[in-house]
């Protein structure tokens, strides 16, 4: 059985020195977690849809630095022309030709959120451009929409969903965080501080499992 230590408030991050929230928590629209990174690089995490992001981040920070996307479903993006208006940020994601894109970000390659620096993780199968970060230091992931509290994983009967993909995706992330890993923060549902490692442990099981 997986435990869920839910964070929806201000700050979510339980991990000494780490400035992380939900500022989509408890909205009920059709948005996806927007998580704000405060620090060294303040950054936000996909932009949500539909909420008011900007006044959501104006409450806590005066100005960002980026915004950076797991994937570039609606729910992700659809407030990120706002954000760039707003704060004339640039913003970063897997799939430079897209039209939300301005900056490409590889597979392994490294990205700053707040004080401490991410890998990014390519992880198709819910989506092509999808990716995770985890940060080795803080031993937070950031999951998008790979993995979600108590098992739950990303749907695979959109386009470009893929079962098997997703998968090996979560294999991936498996092999890649530690067991300790103190935080998981996920595109939607509660964040999970008590356990993370067992809760992708679950979606690997389940999404193998369940039809």
């Amino acid at each position: 059985m997986v435990r869920c230590a839910i964070a929806n408030d201000y700050p979510v991050a339980r991990v000494a020195g780490v400035m992380i929230a939900n500022l989509a928590a408890e909205r009920e629209v059709s948005t996806s977690n927007v998580f704000l990174v405060t620090g060294d690089r303040t950054v936000l995490v996909d932009a949500g849809n539909d909420f008011g992001v900007v006044e959501a981040v104006r409450e806590h920070v005066d100005d960002i630095d980026a915004l950076v996307l797991t994937h570039t479903h609606p729910d992700h993006v659809g407030e990120a022309p706002a954000v760039v208006d707003a704060f004339d940020v640039d913003v970063w994601g897997f799939d430079a030709d897209h039209h939300h894109v301005d900056h490409a970000v590889a597979d392994g390659d490294v990205v700053r959120l707040g004080d401490h620096d991410y890998e990014a993780l390519h992880t198709p199968g819910h989506k092509d451009d999808h990716l995770c970060f985890y940060g080795a230091k803080p031993e937070i992931l950031f999951a998008g929409d790979l993995v979600f509290a108590n098992g739950g994983f990303g749907r695979t009967d959109l386009e470009e969903g893929d079962r098997a993909t997703l998968v090996e995706s979560i294999a991936d992330v498996l092999e890649t965080v530690p067991e300790t890993l103190a935080e998981l923060h996920a595109g939607h549902g509660p964040s999970v501080t008590d356990g993370p490692y067992e809760h992708i442990e679950a979606a690997s099981r389940m999404a193998k499992t369940r039809r």
